[in-house]
């Protein structure tokens, strides 16, 4: 960890299809060569960092300075769009030459294998959302944070302005009774993007949960310590819907909808570079190891029909 007032070097490691995570997100840290970035292949991205101010960018105290893609054909377009000057052959050429890594691949059956170098060289990590979505691998990264392993895992919806309530909107909507929140993609990959902007409203605490399932995608059921009922759909195909959360009050309702991308990313980043600076966890890790839990409680509750599944099952399991 960084106190001194050093730059941190970080690596970005990892791409897989659908996610374009070494372009966005070490644009948002180094900055981004225009002309490079048109190559990108996911317009989202190229629209979002438009918006911005490229004069401005960049995160103080930190730089991405070395890559490894799963492909190596990418490697070479994500260094020259994001302003990265270290392209390695393997993962785990970057020891030795990093403060910290970063796992920009969002399949949470298989972070451990991607994590594990990492946390035995003992280098901070970051992993994409979701960190596990299997009691085993979940269990292991409890281990290692027990350890004293330095891990964070977060969605940035945690960090979208718009999920944020005034003190005039929360006196507006009274006491919730009902939360909707919405993905698009499935449930295991994209589920945590619709807890996570919603959890820190309700604090940890979630119950069970009882998935509605079809080809489709999924509608899952929770229940919370508060009360609150929630419903998350996770619908394959729905992309223009990605972001949209609906809060429903004794006195009131609110929909909410995510439009600043950039900012959410950039919160995000922002939080681990603190967290690397100042030792200082954003959120507990604990909270993490119970949102997984609810993802894996739903995908179990898939495949067993529609089972309601108790989120204290699933602790204990992984806590054993």
């Amino acid at each position: 960890m960084s106190s001194s007032g050093k730059q941190l070097r970080l690596a970005m490691l990892g791409m897989i299809e659908g996610n374009g995570h070494p372009y966005s997100w070490s644009a948002i840290i180094n900055g981004y060569d225009p002309a490079a970035m048109a190559q990108c292949p996911y317009a989202g991205i190229i629209a979002y960092l438009g918006l911005q101010d490229l004069a401005a960018m960049g995160i103080r105290g930190a730089r991405v300075t070395h890559l490894w893609t799963d492909d190596p054909e990418d490697a070479p377009k994500v260094a020259a769009a994001s302003l990265i000057p270290n392209i390695v052959a393997r993962p785990e050429d970057v020891i030795g030459q990093v403060d910290a890594v970063i796992i920009s691949t969002d399949d949470g059956d298989d972070h451990i294998r991607r994590v594990r170098p990492f946390i035995e060289a003992g280098l901070p990590v970051f992993v994409d959302k979701p960190m596990a979505t299997n009691i085993a691998d979940l269990r292991q990264f409890v281990q290692w944070h027990e350890a004293g392993a330095v891990i964070l895992s977060t969605s940035g919806m945690r960090y979208a302005p718009e999920m944020r309530l005034s003190d005039e909107q929360r006196t507006q909507l009274g006491e919730l009774r009902w939360i909707t929140s919405f993905t698009c993609k499935s449930w295991e990959r994209y589920g945590i993007h619709a807890l996570e902007a919603i959890e820190p409203l309700l604090a940890p605490g979630f119950l069970t949960v009882q998935a509605m399932s079809d080809a489709g995608g999924d509608v899952m059921h929770l229940t919370h310590r508060s009360g609150v009922r929630v419903t998350i759909g996770a619908i394959h195909d729905a992309y223009g819907s990605f972001g949209a959360v609906h809060l429903y009050g004794t006195q009131g309702q609110l929909p909410l909808r995510l439009n600043d991308t950039y900012h959410a990313f950039r919160g995000q980043l922002v939080a681990f570079i603190d967290m690397l600076q100042t030792g200082t966890r954003p959120l507990p890790f604990a909270e993490t190891v119970e949102l997984m839990a609810v993802i894996i409680a739903g995908r179990s509750s898939r495949e067993q029909n529609g089972a309601i599944i108790h989120i204290a099952d699933i602790l204990a399991e992984t806590l054993s």
